[in-house]
């Protein structure tokens, strides 16, 4: 094989990345290869634009069937975003017996089953390394260097956008509202952050993650999804004085066949290499039943990061074109998806309230507590001055998650408590 001729969807920063580098490192890349890479179309909305790289203007198209149906083009680079389009623009290249990358993660979490199924049954690769952490090869380790051990646990800070947000009102003191313009000033976070602040994006990467580390074929609607638009500067405060920091984690566990999924705010001990990690890094902590705990840690988007992930697959893909194996990599989820029962769920739980200062307040605080059979790790209690109401913070021993629910929504009826709210302990 002497030459690979590749398509770009898209030119927009991860695109732009991916053409600098194929250019700028063209030499290197063709030596690890033992073949010429040959840039032959990219897909662009404008062809007028300027760019931020040289690239000559002829292998600019504006449509996409240029790339799709030519015959000459061996694989395709999906970088457009998106679903529904990027959707039909892989399935249709993959019928037309193209390899195909994408750092689409969306497209992964919803469509990756289907996708590919398409690309093992056209002997088609379909790589997506940069669809989860950017530059972290996280996905490439679950499915060759971890492949031989059993992973029991992934507990991931997998978004920039809400680790930079939680890490500015961490050491900066800003409250959420102006963390976010600050993230939207930077690029960190789009106009409209919702996908970010709510979790659904590290969703959809705990997805494709579980894929992966469990064979189990986990659905958006089989995670436990939070965001953080409801954790305040002062419950960051509070659980400092405690010991802990607040990050949005994604966590997917396993126990006897049972699968556990969720995202949302939670409280990792200050010692805890996860709580650590700061402004829009990413990182993701393995635990393994043989080689026990790694960490994957590095930026988790931007146009360098996210091209070098690309360009990865790039190379495993033309590897793979040149021993004639194409889509035998493909990994499929065998198992059957068993979500693991409230019931059996147990973690430890920070609670956060405001109440009267009355005599015997927080005896009934504690006594309910104790009837429930949940007993009490820290606790911490101050006066709000000016005020005849005490702030109290409390973290918990572990407890089954349905009988600590049923508890804090007594304990929130109690005439004495003015407003209570409560987030998950991970101690790892």
């Amino acid at each position: 094989m002497d030459k690979v001729s590749i398509g770009l969807l898209g030119f927009g920063t991860v695109g732009t990345g991916v053409v600098r580098l194929l250019t700028k490192e063209r030499e290197r890349l063709e030596e690890r290869t033992g073949c010429a890479i040959q840039l032959e179309k990219v897909l662009v909305r404008n062809k007028n634009r300027p760019r931020k790289v040289l690239i000559d203007s002829r292998k600019l198209t504006t449509d996409v069937y240029e790339i799709l149906d030519n015959p000459g083009i061996d694989i395709v680079i999906e970088l457009i975003g998106g679903v529904d389009r990027a959707y039909r623009y892989i399935l249709r290249a993959l019928k037309n017996k193209k390899n195909v990358i994408t750092a689409n993660k969306d497209l992964m979490a919803e469509y990756g089953e289907e996708l590919l199924l398409e690309a093992k049954k056209n002997r088609c690769d379909l790589y997506y390394e940069a669809s989860v952490a950017g530059g972290i090869p996280i996905l490439r380790a679950l499915t060759d260097s971890l492949a031989a051990d059993r992973i029991q646990k992934m507990i991931g800070i997998v978004n920039g956008t809400t680790n930079y947000i939680l890490s500015k009102m961490s050491h900066e003191g800003l409250s959420y509202e102006k963390s976010l313009v600050s993230a939207q000033r930077l690029g960190f976070a789009e106009a409209d952050p919702t996908s970010d602040v709510e979790g659904l994006d590290a969703a959809r990467k705990m997805v494709i993650l579980s894929h992966l580390a469990y064979s189990i074929p986990v659905k958006m609607e089989d995670v436990k999804i939070k965001g953080i638009t409801d954790v305040t500067r002062e419950d960051i405060v509070y659980a400092q004085k405690l010991g802990y920091t607040i990050k949005l984690v994604g966590i997917a566990e396993v126990s006897n066949g049972d699968i556990d999924v969720r995202v949302e705010p939670t409280l990792l001990p200050n010692g805890h290499p996860l709580a650590s990690v700061e402004n829009e890094n990413n990182a993701i902590y393995v635990y393994g039943s043989l080689l026990g705990e790694t960490m994957f840690y590095g930026p988790g988007a931007g146009e360098g990061p996210t091209a070098i992930s690309v360009v990865s697959d790039l190379l495993s893909v033309i590897r793979n074109m040149a021993l004639g194996v194409t889509g035998h990599h493909i990994f499929m989820p065998k198992k059957e998806m068993h979500p693991k029962k409230d019931s059996l769920i147990e973690s430890q739980f920070f609670v956060r309230l405001h109440m009267k200062d009355k005599p015997g307040s927080f005896s009934k605080l504690t006594d309910l507590f104790k009837e429930q059979g949940i007993s009490l790790e820290k606790l911490y209690q101050e006066p709000i001055i000016g005020q005849d109401v005490a702030e109290v913070s409390i973290v918990t021993h572990r407890a089954h998650k349905v009988l600590f629910e049923k508890s804090f929504d007594m304990l929130k009826k109690f005439e004495v408590v003015l407003n209570a709210k409560y987030f998950r302990v991970e101690r790892g």
